[in-house]
């Protein structure tokens, strides 16, 4: 009896995994092993030339550089709104965290409309901009805030679970031995949300490189300057050149595997030398 309790673990364990296994085949590996298959069929040369044109190369430019600057701004003022959330208390706070979901519910469309309007030299942020000679819209400044727009649930809500469990005795304690708020706040509260924080910024980073619906109204699309790497895929489909669409979407595919590898990666090792 014990052995059977050992081997069932979970209650329906066989079924629960054949359906996960089906599920993850049929959305996620199939699709990316179909992606790697008709890239391959356009031959290596023409693979390689495809993905090396310099407005192929701009494009990737564009995407990458832009998705990692705002990531790097939703991972810091991701911080501030989580702790403002978490351990203080005012008028319409539960307003103010539902918002914080607003970028998920709101089409992306609507929402790159939206922010085109209003960093457009004659809305109401982007004339302030303006005045100081500073244009938004229609250049890569735009595309950033419209990928902080849409990644800054990401961090917030990774982050809030962890302020929310951490015990503030310890920050009592470090503060009546003498230590500095800064000091406290990287000795004892980053080192306990640095993982959950690496969490986040990879998936802002992941979902600002492949945002399509938000990023296209306010980016212009002038090519070589702010044309991102998803409208040139669409650009291919449009054309029904569905190899070329392939071959950038297999590129974005590895360098984004890639640098979420590397993030995994930097976390796995914090959490090893935080623990030893």
């Amino acid at each position: 009896m014990t052995r059977g309790i050992r081997k069932q673990v979970i209650p329906g364990f066989g079924l629960s995994m054949g359906v996960t296994i089906t599920l993850l085949s049929l959305i996620v590996l199939i699709p990316m092993a179909s992606l790697i298959i008709n890239a391959s069929n356009m031959g290596f040369v023409k693979f390689v030339e495809t993905v090396t044109d310099k407005r192929i190369v701009s494009g990737y430019m564009v995407s990458f550089s832009c998705a990692l600057i705002a990531a790097v701004i939703n991972a810091v003022f991701g911080v501030i709104i989580a702790w403002v959330l978490v351990r203080y208390d005012f008028p319409f706070k539960r307003i103010v965290d539902g918002m914080i979901e607003l970028p998920f519910a709101l089409p992306t469309a609507v929402a790159g409309i939206a922010l085109t309007s209003l960093y457009s030299d004659k809305g109401m942020i982007g004339k302030l901009f303006a005045g100081w000679g500073i244009k938004v819209s229609y250049t890569r400044i735009g595309i950033i805030v419209a990928m902080i727009f849409i990644g800054i649930p990401f961090i917030v809500r990774t982050i809030q679970p962890v302020l929310e469990d951490l015990d503030v005795q310890y920050e009592n304690a470090a503060s009546m031995l003498g230590a500095s708020r800064v000091k406290i706040f990287f000795k004892i509260i980053f080192p306990e949300i640095r993982p959950a924080l690496l969490t986040g910024f990879g998936l802002a980073f992941a979902r600002a490189v492949g945002e399509y619906g938000s990023v296209v109204f306010i980016a212009g699309n002038t090519p070589f300057k702010t044309e991102i790497a998803p409208l040139l895929i669409m650009s291919k489909l449009e054309q029904y050149d569905y190899n070329g669409a392939n071959a950038i979407a297999l590129v974005m595919l590895v360098v984004s595997f890639l640098i979420l590898f590397v993030i995994n990666s930097i976390q796995v090792y914090t959490n090893k030398f935080t623990r030893e």
